[in-house]
């Protein structure tokens, strides 16, 4: 996604040649001219990713400002813009919370420099924050990525669940996340910060499964040299996460169930059961009532687990969430791997929310990695996933880009042809039907949709004819709701 930098400086001469050193680089840019304004901004919900904000200003000056974003809970990254370099004045916005600063007037280099360090830091700080919370068994419902109905309906069923000890039945596809809402259950109720563990029952023979689970005591069976105390005991006071729980054996199913009734377990070996006290939240991507029906999973133990169901959504049925997920991964992907991958193109989102996902959020999560790691622009575009946009090979890509602009560098004869082909009603009215003019939003979204057409959705060009920067282009697409296939994009 694009990032949005917020220029507050009163010289709109200033403003307007960052932005352009911004825009160039896919930046999108929103201006402020006095620390008031600039606080109107940050306060108003829109997404303003870093601020560049100038020392003296008018009214509320650079240091309050700063001061006044830090009172409120505005934490975004700021880029101190002042005329002099004086250690004093640097010192004083540090202080105040600065990230960085440059001496007026510096060369777009030193910007886009700054701006791509504080983006950086802050993924770091992020990324930084997620292990910490997952780690330390805090993660909440906050930190799962999704806005969509269905992610609401889960986030409010689990904070309901997590506030009680109630037994958690997480169902759902491979690849959804079900062990993100398991510890996010852990992290909203009374156990949070305790122990959580984690078991794949489809992941352990079944010669050791009741070992790992349960442990044992030395000198049990052959190779038990130490006393071991298994999944249960590790979760003592915390939450055990049984995932795919289906495909337990039935016998293991009788010592589970008893474990569960009785809160005791036998370690193999033990002369004595051990008391143990641990939440249990289990998921699975089969059919349990029918594993039930078949003889496969016993209904005693299927009533004990399903006592709070959650029906975890695939990703196609949440598709207005991929956009966030997608920045998430890119963000935690650039800190692991030393990247400075700024977004997704527009083109290359479409491409995105457009697929299917048999995988789920895991296989999207791949996906962005492996784009990450090959990608040789600022931001993914479609070429960095051949498995989707239809190309066999990352190689196939620049050829593709060439024939695009090998047939519009000789294209006037074949845009004029395309010009005489459209149909009539195509071309962009100025008046309404009551013969008034129409809105300066209205003008414009017909003149952006008519050259798409004409340019055959090639952004760049279509960017160019209109004398617009692309990313200011696909602003205005976003902002008029404009649709533009990834088939027609350019």
């Amino acid at each position: 996604m694009t990032k949005t930098v917020l220029v507050v400086d009163d010289d709109p001469t200033q403003r307007r040649l960052i932005q352009a050193v911004l825009e160039r680089e896919g930046f999108a840019v929103v201006h402020a001219n006095c620390g008031e304004q600039a606080l109107d901004h940050l306060s108003s919900g829109k997404t303003l990713d870093v601020v560049m904000l100038d020392m003296v200003m008018p009214g509320l000056g650079g240091i309050e400002t700063l001061k006044e974003m830090r009172a409120r809970g505005l934490n975004q990254p700021v880029v101190v813009l002042t005329a002099t370099s004086g250690i004093e004045t640097v010192v004083q916005a540090m202080q105040a919370g600065a990230q960085d600063f440059f001496v007026k007037p510096a060369s777009p280099e030193r910007i886009l420099v700054s701006i791509r360090n504080v983006l950086q830091l802050g993924e770091l700080h992020g990324e930084v924050d997620r292990l910490k919370k997952r780690t330390t068994g805090t993660l909440t419902f906050a930190e799962l990525i999704g806005a969509s109905a269905p992610m609401t309906v889960i986030k409010r069923m689990g904070e309901r669940a997590g506030k009680t000890s109630i037994p958690v039945l997480i169902l759902g596809e491979s690849g959804v996340g079900k062990e993100m809402i398991a510890r996010a259950v852990h992290g909203v109720s009374d156990r949070a910060g305790k122990p959580f563990v984690a078991v794949n029952c489809g992941a352990i023979p079944e010669n050791l499964m009741e070992s790992i689970l349960f442990g044992h005591e030395k000198g049990a069976f052959t190779g038990a040299s130490d006393k071991h105390a298994g999944k249960f005991a590790e979760a003592h006071g915390g939450t055990l996460f049984l995932d795919e729980v289906g495909e337990l054996p039935l016998d293991m199913q009788v010592k589970l169930l008893r474990a569960l009734q009785e809160g005791e377990i036998d370690p193999v070996g033990s002369k004595r059961p051990q008391r143990v006290d641990v939440r249990i939240v289990s998921a699975t991507n089969c059919n349990l009532a029918k594993a039930v029906a078949e003889g496969r999973f016993r209904d005693d133990l299927y009533y004990r687990l399903n006592v709070f169901p959650i029906e975890a959504p695939a990703l196609r049925d949440r598709r207005e969430d991929i956009p966030a997920l997608v920045a998430h991964f890119i963000q935690r992907f650039n800190v692991e791997e030393g990247r400075r991958i700024m977004g997704a193109s527009p083109e290359t989102l479409a491409l995105l929310c457009n697929h299917d996902w048999p995988g789920n959020v895991r296989q999207l999560e791949n996906a962005i990695y492996r784009a990450i790691v090959l990608a040789d622009a600022p931001f993914l575009q479609p070429h960095d996933f051949p498995a989707l946009s239809g190309l066999t090979a990352p190689q196939a890509a620049p050829s593709l880009r060439h024939d695009l602009n090998h047939d519009l560098g000789a294209g006037l004869p074949s845009v004029q042809a395309l010009l005489a082909s459209l149909p009539q009603d195509v071309s962009v009215r100025l008046l309404d039907e009551k013969g008034h003019l129409r809105t300066l939003e209205e003008i414009e979204r017909d003149l952006i949709h008519l050259a798409i057409e004409v340019y055959a959705g090639h952004m760049s060009e279509v960017a160019r004819r209109l004398g617009i920067g692309r990313s200011t282009l696909y602003r205005k697409v976003r902002e008029q709701g404009l649709d533009v296939p990834f088939s027609e994009a350019g």
